[in-house]
């Protein structure tokens, strides 16, 4: 059936608005109109000023608003699993931020915890699963923050969309094709490098306790002191072998940095974590090490390095966003797809699936008493 001019003009317009601009040739196909006639309704209505012509074009008036895309549906019914190793201290943010990202969304979140032992990653996934997640966040509990030969393949087996947080997989593994999120925790340790080489410090010890996180901030540490030329600093005993107790760690870690200060050398030190550094400092000042005086410390988390007697100056990984982040790409690869290009490959809706990410969110740097800045400031 024939439209009306008036109805063509309506639809055109309602095109154009919509989509913002069209070729004239795709628009007259589209409408199932012949170009010239076509041609003539755009004429008409730019002569209007409700449309304008541009190279064989038609686009939305410049200055007029045009309706906002539609909002996705609220994702109503979907049951996202989170797997993480714990819901306290560094993981109680990461939860939440998750959460409140899933909620508003109108979906809902469900956790299963690991507890850092390896095969209760996989068995929680399947539980989560099996009572009706539709997609799963996973921490899996890879001691190094990324898994090792042969580990982990399970992650890339589940059958519904997965996203990886605050955990990556090397190269040419499986698992580098999942999403992920993660804090991009050797940019924090060089920015911590680069503040304490700002206020002077030129040789500057790194002591990090054995997880997840350690690999990285050695990564960043060691890039930032030879990008800064500063003076390499003798590993701390613990890169290499790992104490099996607490109370055996703050030993090793406490004689290896009153060594270094007594050397007369090393004058500043990142600790991981500040925790750590809360027990530490009164240590070493029992020892006659006075902080910041004798020896500037930073240390990585700042769970609670605003709480210490003595302030810590901490880099503070954004965990909030990283779960929001985490749940948003998750969300996204559940409920919908990205709008691309018609194509054979596309599917019958036209549309294709969204591009694999990968994001690194950047910790910040809390300026407090322990490094030295606030005490060196007029």
């Amino acid at each position: 059936m024939r439209l009306h001019v008036d109805q063509r003009h309506e639809r055109v317009l309602e095109l154009v608005r919509e989509r913002g601009s069209l070729r004239v040739a795709e628009l007259a196909e589209e409408l199932g109109m012949s170009a010239v006639t076509l041609r003539r309704d755009v004429e008409a209505l730019a002569a209007q000023g409700l449309v304008e012509r541009l190279h064989g074009a038609v686009v939305w008036p410049t200055g007029q608003s045009r309706p906002a895309p539609a909002a996705a549906p609220p994702a109503e019914g979907l049951v996202v699993g989170m797997v993480v190793p714990t819901t306290e201290y560094y993981y109680a943010d990461v939860v939440r931020g998750a959460r409140q990202t899933v909620e508003a969304a109108g979906a809902r979140l469900t956790i299963g915890l690991s507890r850092y032992l390896p095969d209760e990653d996989a068995a929680q996934a399947r539980r989560l699963l099996s009572t009706g997640a539709d997609g799963l966040l996973l921490t899996p509990s890879w001691e190094s923050g990324c898994p090792e030969p042969g580990e982990g393949l399970w992650a890339v087996e589940q059958g519904v969309p997965v996203v990886l947080v605050e955990r990556s997989a090397p190269l040419g593994h499986p698992a580098a094709g999942l999403d992920r999120v993660r804090s991009d925790h050797a940019h924090g340790a060089a920015e911590a490098v680069a503040h304490l080489a700002g206020l002077g410090h030129r040789a500057i010890a790194l002591a990090v306790q054995d997880s997840p996180t350690a690999p990285r901030l050695r990564v960043g540490y060691r890039a930032a002191v030879e990008a800064l030329g500063l003076t390499p600093v003798s590993a701390a005993p613990l890169d290499g072998a790992p104490s099996r107790s607490e109370a055996k760690r703050f030993e090793r870690t406490l004689e290896y940095l009153c060594e270094a200060v007594a050397s007369g050398n090393v004058t500043a030190a990142i600790v991981h974590s500040d925790a750590d550094a809360i027990v530490l400092i009164p240590r070493l000042q029992a020892r006659g090490v006075r902080v910041p005086e004798d020896l500037a410390v930073i240390a990585y988390d700042d769970e609670v390095a605003g709480l210490a007697d003595l302030p810590l100056t901490a880099v503070a990984p954004d965990k909030h966003a990283v779960g929001a982040a985490a749940a948003r790409l998750l969300l996204d690869r559940l409920g919908a797809t990205e709008p691309g290009a018609a194509d054979p490959g596309a599917g019958e809706s036209g549309r294709r699936p969204a591009a694999r990410r990968h994001l690194d969110i950047l910790p910040s740097l809390r300026i407090r008493v322990s490094c030295g800045a606030v005490a060196a400031a007029p």
